[in-house]
């Protein structure tokens, strides 16, 4: 299935997100300034790029893991049912963890993250967000540390995507869906 003619207006570009991550990177060295290594887990797909930059900035021995959780498929809604596609490669027990996400929208998947993360006893565990959608706000919670918050828009670059599509985009952009002229 082919999808609807669209156009991509940029939100956010590549500059500010490079200074914003700069700024948190800062704020997370603070806060695990104590640990002898930080496991830093993205969630995959949509954090891979965000992660990457992050952990470039971060002046702390960090170790990487992914775990791959799904609750979009192809489409623009979430289903609220979050599956676990791919699970970390390494125990967490008694370490110090930053889970990082792309896009805080319904809050289900990190919701439904930390519950299954928080069960296996880290020392001490936090959430980062690149963006943060607050009125879409389905469950109750709130990463730690959100890059920006933004209108209830879909938006693509920076590591999300629609329909597989636009990851690669060095910024955020809105998705502007337009009328096929043929």
């Amino acid at each position: 299935m082919s999808q609807p003619p669209y156009e991509i207006d940029k939100m956010i570009s590549a500059k500010s997100i490079a200074a914003r991550i700069e700024d948190l990177a800062r704020e997370i060295e603070r806060e695990y300034a104590e640990t002898d290594k930080l496991v830093v887990v993205g969630l995959l797909r949509g954090s891979f790029v965000f992660i990457a930059d992050l952990v470039r900035e971060l002046d702390l021995p960090v170790e990487v893991d992914f775990l791959e959780a799904s609750s979009y498929g192809d489409g623009m809604e979430s289903s609220r049912e979050v599956r676990i596609l791919k699970d970390l490669r390494g125990a967490i027990e008694a370490r110090d963890v930053l889970v990082v996400e792309d896009i805080v929208d319904t809050g289900h998947t990190l919701h439904h993250v930390m519950a299954l993360l928080r069960s296996r006893n880290p020392a001490k565990i936090h959430t980062i967000a690149l963006l943060d959608k607050p009125s879409r706000r389905e469950v109750d919670f709130a990463a730690d540390w959100i890059g920006f918050s933004i209108p209830d828009e879909f938006v693509v670059g920076y590591g999300i995507d629609y329909a597989q599509r636009n990851r690669n985009l060095p910024f955020i952009g809105k998705v502007r869906f337009v009328e096929d002229a043929s």
